[in-house]
């Protein structure tokens, strides 16, 4: 037995005992598939922070954390009788050789266009297979907001419903703020929140179409603002200056200030 088998036989033994109802952790025995759920996506995020971060012990230590989550749900499921660790392996052993014929069975073109192609067509099949033909179905609802308006559109792109190229998509951004204004201007807050809605959906898919992901963009924004505020903290703790009795012209030469050092960083 390989080492990586003695080693994941020993997490599903742990898994069992944590579970056990005499002698399991009061904690973990309690916990089912919606209390550990949350869990399970905070795991995934952090395993993207790591590497984010290039740092292979802290990708090594979060990726444990998510297999984890993985023998959690499995272990749960085996006690209500439904599947254990074992057919969860199958089953996505089972789906990679599927959507890879290229490499396990007929040797087409192995190049990445027609991987992609090959790989939706193949989805769509067990879609169907499941019950459902519809374009959009499976399209988690869990997903960040920008990244599954960016997926719904891909998705319907498919099969051809999707403006023509990135320029017309910028028109639907401009309509969609204006749109926009005209509902704060009106003061309605359900078509302001309606509007800010649809106007997200379209910037979502005009950044794909100039191939950015939008969710990677808008980490990176995130991150940029959070690194230049911690600059104006500090810059304004060095001038003994309390942040809330700040004027707009003061803040405004902080951030200035700290663009220009977060820059040169």
């Amino acid at each position: 037995m390989s080492s990586a088998a003695v080693q994941l036989d020993a997490l599903l033994e742990l898994m069992r005992r944590l579970r056990d109802p005499q002698s399991g952790c009061a904690w973990d025995r309690v916990q089912d598939f919606a209390t550990i759920a949350p869990y399970t996506i905070e795991e995934a995020y952090e395993v993207a922070e790591a590497i984010a971060l290039m740092d292979p012990g802290k990708i090594r230590e979060e990726l444990g954390d998510l297999l984890f989550q993985v023998v959690f749900h499995a272990r749960m499921a085996e006690e209500r009788g439904w599947f254990g660790f074992a057919e969860v392996a199958e089953s996505i052993c089972a789906k990679l050789i599927r959507r890879h014929p290229h490499v396990f069975s007929e040797r087409g073109r192995n190049d990445e266009a027609a991987i992609a192609v090959a790989w939706e067509a193949q989805k769509a099949l067990e879609r169907r297979a499941g019950g459902s033909s519809a374009t959009l179905a499976d399209v988690p609802r869990a997903l960040p907001g920008l990244t599954r308006a960016e997926k719904l559109g891909r998705r319907a792109a498919r099969v051809g419903f999707d403006w023509p190229d990135a320029h017309s998509v910028t028109g639907k951004v401009r309509e969609e703020f204006d749109e926009t204004l005209k509902a704060i201007a009106a003061g309605e807050p359900e078509a302001v929140s309606e509007e800010i809605g649809d106007l997200l959906f379209s910037v979502a898919n005009w950044a794909r179409h100039l191939r950015v992901n939008p969710e990677h963009s808008l980490q990176q924004a995130s991150r940029k603002f959070e690194l230049r505020f911690a600059q104006m903290e500090q810059l304004a703790a060095e001038r003994g200056l309390v942040l809330e009795s700040l004027s707009a012209a003061q803040w405004e030469a902080l951030w200035s200030q700290a663009k220009q050092l977060t820059a040169v960083k």
